[in-house]
């Protein structure tokens, strides 16, 4: 079957043959006829096997006739991430290139006052992220009531994002008589939940059984005694050097991770750089174009680009980390062998990730993958050795430390200890006896004679006036 045999337009199937595409993929063969038939199509396929171009051409078709108003557009992509949102701009831009049809991207990173004023010029096609969607609609600068195609693209990367409520708020907000195309790669019952709610007698379209990885993907693992971050490090150098390597993306669970990794790759020579989603979109933007171009050799990655970014000829993916979910390793490996090609990958696996490799392994529904030995040369970690030694050697050249400790402490006691009171010697007793009978001789005398006053104790020899009234 060719791309003639789904009833594309001639306009389109120029584009599709300029784009250099002769043979339609299988979700693309049973997608494209349904959407155009105007059905909702629920279509599951894993990760590299042509979704976007299973919503784009029915939709560019569609669009054809018809004419946009102001802050009205006339369909909707929702993407879960920048990238892919990006992504899925350029495919319309390939594939429309001979339609005139407007098209916004309303993603974080850039500027409202721009989005803004394409809004307000009017757009046949509203590619978003749920988030930057609801701001602008929340702003008063968007309308959803004129929505006659909605595509929810990579549905299962929107649940683990926690955009599911703005989803179904978002699909509150669009017509009943529209057309929803809803694509995920699986089908988790959160998932389910939403499309039996917001789907119409939906065309389900299932192309491959959900998280299974691509046969054109080679899979092996680098078994490691220990966890310890340096020796990885050094078995994914190990790795880089011993494979032969076009151009690979290299996976991390947490953000800090993908700035150490990319941060040590670059000290040793390697040409790499992280991409992950606290980083400036510029950055990013830059990254992936320079990844694309092959400018770039290694993608250092969180799970953002895990998912839907269409880099077609990428030789290898290396998980430094083994994923906590199971369907995220069969997105991350998806990256590579896509379009037919021939695709490597390599997972480093310590006794810590026992749990979570056992759940890919179930996952893919195999038994176990081929296990690589190597040798990992590890350097010591200097800078943890030179804090070690240094305090090793303080306290060898110091080891009355502590007893000078104690003895300030002890001056320090010895100084908030009251002085002891002083006792008279017997001889000093006699001395003074004499003179303390006259005192006590003249002190009766005065008061008897009336002219002793009452001695004011604690306020000295001056008394203040008002105390003597």
């Amino acid at each position: 079957m060719s791309f003639e045999d789904l009833g594309l337009e001639p306009t389109l199937l120029k584009a599709i043959a300029e784009a250099g595409y002769e043979t339609p993929t299988p979700i693309q063969k049973a997608a494209i006829p349904e959407a155009l038939a105007g059905r909702d199509v629920l279509g599951i396929a894993q990760t590299g096997t042509g979704k976007t171009a299973s919503f784009t051409l029915p939709m560019i078709q569609r669009l054809s006739k018809g004419r946009a108003r102001a802050r009205m557009p006339r369909s909707l992509v929702l993407a879960p991430t920048r990238e892919l949102a990006a992504q899925v701009a350029d495919n319309f831009e390939k594939y429309g290139k001979h339609h005139k049809l407007s098209m916004a991207l309303l993603i974080g990173g850039v500027s409202f006052a721009d989005q803004d004023a394409k809004l307000t010029r009017g757009v046949d096609v509203l590619i978003a992220t749920p988030g930057r969607l609801l701001d602008h609609f929340e702003r008063g600068r968007l309308l959803l009531t004129g929505i006659e195609v909605m595509v929810v693209d990579e549905a299962d990367r929107m649940l683990d994002m926690g955009f599911i409520p703005d989803i179904e708020r978002i699909f509150k907000l669009t017509p009943i008589t529209r057309q929803t195309l809803f694509f995920s790669a699986t089908m988790p019952p959160e998932i389910q939940r939403i499309t039996d709610m917001f789907l119409h007698r939906p065309a389900r379209i299932e192309v491959a059984k959900p998280a299974t990885a691509a046969s054109t993907i080679a899979q092996r693992i680098v078994r490691l005694e220990t966890k310890a971050d340096n020796v990885k490090r050094a078995a994914l150098r190990k790795l880089l050097d011993r494979e032969d390597v076009k151009n690979g993306i290299i996976f991390c669970n947490r953000k800090a991770t993908v700035d150490v990794v990319a941060k040590s790759l670059q000290k040793h020579g390697y040409n790499a750089r992280p991409i992950h989603g606290d980083l400036a979109q510029a950055f990013r933007t830059e990254t992936l174009d320079k990844f694309r171009s092959g400018e770039l050799k290694f993608l250092v990655a969180s799970d953002v680009a895990a998912r839907g970014l269409d880099i077609p000829d990428v030789s290898h993916v290396f998980n430094f980390d083994v994923p906590i979910h199971a369907e995220d390793y069969v997105h991350r490996i998806g990256r590579t062998g896509r379009a037919g090609r021939q695709g490597a990958t390599f997972m480093i696996v310590t006794p810590a990730d026992a749990k979570y490799y056992d759940a890919i392994l179930k996952t893919i529904r195999v038994d176990a993958i081929e296990a690589l030995d190597i040798e990992v040369d590890v350097e010591p970690r200097e800078r943890e050795g030179r804090l070690a030694r240094g305090v090793g050697r303080r306290r060898r050249d110091r080891p009355d430390r502590g007893e000078k400790s104690g003895r300030a402490q002890n001056r320090r006691s010895e100084r908030a200890r009251p002085e002891p009171i002083r006792q008279e010697s017997e001889q000093e007793a006699r001395a003074a006896e004499p003179r303390r009978r006259d005192e006590a001789r003249r002190n009766g005398a005065a008061r008897r004679s009336g002219q002793a006053k009452e001695a004011v104790v604690g306020l000295g020899d001056h008394v203040p006036a008002f105390l003597l009234r």
